[in-house]
């Protein structure tokens, strides 16, 4: 008996009908309809979790309980989004830092000495983004990619953490921070954020020169005449996956 009605489900489960059925439902469903990917899944809240298990428990055998599974967690992310940080819709100060030489530094190094001194600068920069109110959403070998609600504290932050890097020091190299800080919409895919803001934070960190902090005219506007900065435009900014007409401007 108990034989018959796993095959009666296994038989329903597998009907092209109901597969399709399920998976236009998930299109009309909110959130994201692809939700199941590595992408999608990234991350450690518990429907990335609980998505990327069911993913791979069922990556070899698509069904309709796989997809109403998907669906539920496609659900339950997009609720959780709705209530923090957003798809595209929320406003935040994205930021990227990294250290100025440190791959050259880190050769000559060795692994050791490479992995302390990155332990040491962690601990340094990490700390200010979360007494900011800001969320570090990825760790970049030497640098990190982290999101502020408010540009002051995103800017309060960095520099904050560039000056506990004042005291760290290995092997004779002495770390100096660039940063570069953007305002935008960036869409939320999984725990990672994703879009042009994104790209430009990331290319104002490049082109920084070490201790430097590049920020756009976007995030300048935002912090008002009461920001008490110090502002230089940056000349020849001028790189690719940015707008033409983007400009950046050093702050101290």
């Amino acid at each position: 008996m108990g034989q018959k009605v796993r095959s009666g489900a296994n038989k329903l489960d597998s009907s092209p009908a109901l597969l399709t059925a399920t998976k236009l439902v998930r299109q009309m469903l909110p959130g994201d309809a692809r939700y199941g990917d590595p992408l999608s899944t990234a991350g450690s809240e518990s429907p990335q979790v609980l998505g990327r298990r069911l993913a791979q428990l069922t990556e070899k055998r698509p069904g309709a309980m796989r997809e109403a599974g998907l669906g539920a967690l496609q659900m339950w992310q997009a609720m959780a989004e709705a209530q923090g940080r957003g798809r595209g819709e929320i406003e935040l100060t994205i930021v990227f830092t990294d250290l100025s030489n440190f791959s050259d530094w880190a050769l000559e190094a060795g692994d050791d000495q490479a992995i302390e001194l990155l332990r040491d600068v962690g601990q340094a920069i990490e700390p200010p983004v979360d007494d900011h109110g800001g969320e570090v959403v990825k760790r970049l070998g030497d640098g990190m990619m982290a999101v502020f609600s408010d540009p002051k504290q995103a800017l309060e932050a960095v520099v904050a953490g560039r000056e506990n890097l004042g005291t760290v020091e290995c092997d004779g190299y002495e770390p100096k921070l660039r940063a570069g800080l953007h305002v935008g919409k960036p869409r939320k895919i999984g725990g990672d954020y994703l879009g042009v803001d994104v790209n430009i934070a990331a290319r104002l960190a490049e082109n920084a020169d070490a201790d430097e902090i590049l920020v756009s005219e976007r995030l300048l506007e935002k912090l008002g005449d009461s920001n008490g900065l110090t502002v230089k435009k940056k000349r020849r900014f001028k790189v690719k996956g940015v707008p033409a007409d983007m400009t950046a401007h050093s702050v101290k």
